[in-house]
């Protein structure tokens, strides 16, 4: 069976590999097809494309965005979408201002709780523009945890907090933008922190039929820690309300090292490449 991976990310946002060794990667592990959803950026999608093209691998443009709603934070997984419509650039812009605001107070944070870090430091880390993936980045490279998601919990969640860049782009302004752009929206690991976690089904339920309301295609059937239970709920609801299914690993190479791009945990994904071709169907839908 073909199968694809439309949850990646890298070194961009929070990965490690290249744009460009995504692509070889998802060659060597066997993919058909991979998206690359960095989070709140699109600055690796071209090289990814290019590279994935001599790869002989198909691939979809994407991001991950983060947006609030009903006081909750939430990941949507956007793809297909063109980066140059005018109202998507208006959209990225604000997002960028947001992670690339205050970089120099947060590293006086995270110098505040003993961290060796400086401005110059991090310089280096920085792909394209300064931002707190930068930052993350050279955290990375102290090997103070072996994986990253503690770097967020102790030192740059924390700062963010504390500096009021918690906020995000809400839900109702984002979602139709992206298909103005003609792209389509899928709900990322609804069963998170950054997702739906402590509502009961009954409220998730609700919740995901609200954001379909407001734009929301789809949602994430396969993601490596869902239990049989969350498996269920999501196909579930792609069925009663005719949702978009897509689905990926959310793969983030040695800074989640237990992931395998395409595979999951041990081998426990295989996402089937008609899912690929329904997003790009769905995709052409908002193009015409």
């Amino acid at each position: 069976m073909k199968i694809i991976d439309l949850h990646v990310h890298s070194l961009v946002s929070d990965g490690s590999y290249t744009p460009h060794d995504l692509a070889v990667h998802a060659k060597e592990v066997g993919l058909s097809a991979f998206a690359l959803t960095d989070h709140d950026n699109i600055a690796g999608n071209e090289e990814a494309a290019a590279a994935a093209k001599e790869q002989g691998v198909d691939f979809v443009n994407g991001m991950e965005l983060t947006t609030d709603f009903e006081g909750r934070k939430l990941h949507i997984v956007c793809l297909g979408f063109d980066k140059e419509h005018p109202a998507f650039q208006k959209l990225y812009r604000q997002m960028r201002r947001i992670k690339e605001g205050k970089i120099p107070e947060i590293i006086d944070y995270v110098r505040g709780k003993g961290i060796d870090i400086s401005l110059e430091k991090v310089q280096p880390y920085a792909y394209g523009r300064m931002d707190r993936y930068a930052v993350m980045r050279y955290l990375v490279s102290l090997h103070l945890y072996d994986r990253a998601q503690p770097l967020w919990d102790n030192y740059l969640d924390p700062a963010v907090a504390m500096l009021g860049l918690d906020q995000n782009v809400p839900a109702e302004e984002a979602l139709p933008v992206i298909h103005e752009a003609g792209g389509v929206t899928s709900l990322a690991h609804f069963h998170k922190n950054i997702g739906l976690k402590g509502l009961s089904r009954a409220e998730q339920e609700r919740a995901i039929v609200r954001l379909h309301e407001l734009g929301l295609d789809g949602m994430e059937c396969w993601y490596p820690n869902y239990t049989q239970e969350d498996r269920d709920f999501a196909a579930y609801m792609i069925e009663k309300y005719q949702l978009l299914t897509t689905g990926g690993t959310d793969f983030h190479g040695s800074n989640r090292p237990n992931i395998e791009m395409g595979h999951g945990i041990d081998g426990n994904m295989a996402v089937p490449y008609r899912v690929y071709e329904k997003v790009i169907l769905s995709c052409k839908k908002f193009h015409k």
